[in-house]
């Protein structure tokens, strides 16, 4: 398949890896782009963006990907933070006090609430009526006590901030990230899409393969408690239907291109969006441990990224994954239609990494 966009001279490996995947992408395109030490590095797109194979990945194909969403959803409540609007160590009920959940505003942007599942069914109408899942989630006990154990919540992250934010200034998350956030550094990036929007998206793919039902043997019971109630979030039927793109899911529903994503973290890199001891102390672990709905290896998360020891950012199921290297002082940003690992973004980045001096992942 065809690449199109730009390399910055020395980095065509990038370009050559990222041409090998998308080769071997079976169903929509993919896309990826970096930032360097203030330039742009990489831009590239390919595929389709069809389910069908007929309409090609263009420059602005927009795409979900999943909890790569999250980090935007936080920084509203960030940018909110730097204005004294929010205090990260006042309880959340201060500004929600129907919540249930005895949480701090720390606490809801480093996932140690407790609050990652709903315990009574849920039907897939839920994701359209913010009010109602907001009563749901500030009527729910915590499956621990806030503050003593971490666990992505992957559904309802977006809620639990976004209800914050909305409670201060009056927007919907959506409308916020578009005010406060995208617009100003001009980020192709959107929770909620407009009408004029929608024909951009690019289909999810591959979403009928059994490791994506809600039954797959490999997926621990809290994970999968956590992602299929409500239903819908792995169902293609759902995520590619316009009112799934419409509402606002700020936890995972967020369609942008892969220059935004990477474009959210060039703009923390660069000191802009927030104040640099705001944006240092996001970065930085809030909490420990092994993650009660995710299992595996330990893992640290900062106010709304995931943090490891050269960086932070945020994957999402499916593949796609955003992040900001602190120590090779780059920005990356790599979406895909395609459902599968993040075998396929490693590689990319590893190319990239190779070209700045940096080990492999």
């Amino acid at each position: 398949m065809t690449v199109h966009g730009e390399v910055a001279p020395g980095f065509e490996v990038v370009l050559e890896a990222f041409a090998a995947v998308v080769a071997e992408q079976p169903g929509t395109g993919a896309a990826v782009a970096a930032w360097h030490d203030g330039r742009w590095v990489a831009d590239l797109w390919g595929g389709h963006a069809d389910a069908a194979r007929t309409r090609p990945w263009e420059r602005d194909t927009v795409v979900m990907p999943y909890s790569v969403t999250k980090p935007f959803a936080a920084l509203s409540a960030l940018v909110l933070l730097d204005r004294g609007l929010l205090e990260l160590d006042a309880p959340a009920q201060r500004y929600w006090p129907q919540l249930r959940a005895a949480a701090t505003v720390r606490q809801v942007l480093s996932h140690q609430t407790g609050l990652v599942a709903l315990t009574e069914p849920a039907p897939e109408e839920l994701f359209y009526d913010w009010d109602a899942l907001c009563a749901r989630l500030a009527a729910q006990e915590p499956l621990w006590d806030s503050g003593t154990a971490i666990g992505e919540s992957a559904l309802f992250y977006g809620h639990l901030v976004g209800e914050l934010v909305r409670r201060v200034d009056g927007r919907t998350p959506g409308a916020f990230l578009r005010d406060e956030v995208c617009g100003p550094v001009g980020l192709d990036f959107a929770i909620g899409l407009r009408e004029g929007e929608l024909s951009r998206v690019a289909d999810l793919t591959g979403l009928e393969s059994p490791e994506w039902a809600p039954d797959a043997p490999d997926r621990p019971a809290p994970l999968r408690q956590a992602l299929f109630n409500p239903p819908g979030a792995l169902d293609g039927r759902v995520v590619n239907s316009e009112r799934f793109r419409r509402a606002e899911v700020p936890a995972i529903n967020g369609h942008g291109t892969a220059r935004a994503i990477a474009g959210l973290y060039a703009a923390l890199l660069r000191g802009q969006l927030l104040s640099p001891s705001l944006r240092d102390e996001a970065a930085s672990a809030q909490a420990t441990g092994v993650d009660r709905v995710m299992g595996g290896e330990p893992r640290a998360w900062g106010l709304g990224f995931a943090v490891e020891d050269d960086g932070y950012g945020m994957g999402g199921v499916g593949g796609s994954v955003g992040w900001a290297c602190t120590s090779g002082h780059y920005a990356y940003g790599f979406t895909t239609g395609s459902m599968g690992g993040h075998d396929r973004s490693d590689t990319v980045e590893n190319a990239l990494r190779g070209v700045v001096g940096l080990p492999p992942l």
